[in-house]
């Protein structure tokens, strides 16, 4: 008998088990976005049904954004290494795509703060990766 899913469980056993790293996720979440805010994932969409997949992808985006927000950047650095070999990039040109999509790429309503600490954060990475070559 087969067990099903929330669709919770689902977004995180097949989709983002998939995506290495919080960058990685990060970069996958703003892969989704659509000039509205909301996000396209077809398979979510057509299992769960549109409502349950937009809020199980809102939920999960600002979760990731959070722990990318608390994590250490030394641990982030090494991130940014693992997230950027996964999508066929050099770190700093993995986190200037970051950069430049970071206005798209927060979920709809962020808790407070949250866009000029990512920002920083981003900028933190970029000059240390810079420094390290």
């Amino acid at each position: 008998m087969m067990t099903l899913k929330s669709v919770k469980e689902d977004l995180q056993a097949r989709t983002l088990h998939a995506v290495s790293g919080l960058l990685g996720k990060f970069e996958y979440f703003t892969s989704l976005r659509q000039d509205d805010g909301s996000y396209s994932h077809w398979g979510l969409s057509r299992v769960y049904g549109e409502e349950a997949a937009q809020r199980a992808l809102a939920e999960a985006h600002k979760n990731n954004v959070s722990q990318i927000l608390r994590t250490p950047l030394r641990n982030l650095l090494e991130d940014a290494r693992e997230s950027s070999g996964q999508n066929g990039m050099e770190q700093q040109q993995f986190l200037q795509q970051l950069k430049d999509h970071e206005a798209e790429s927060l979920p709809k309503d962020p808790s407070a703060g949250s866009r000029r600490h990512l920002s920083s954060v981003l900028h933190a990475l970029s000059a240390l990766v810079k420094a390290r070559q």
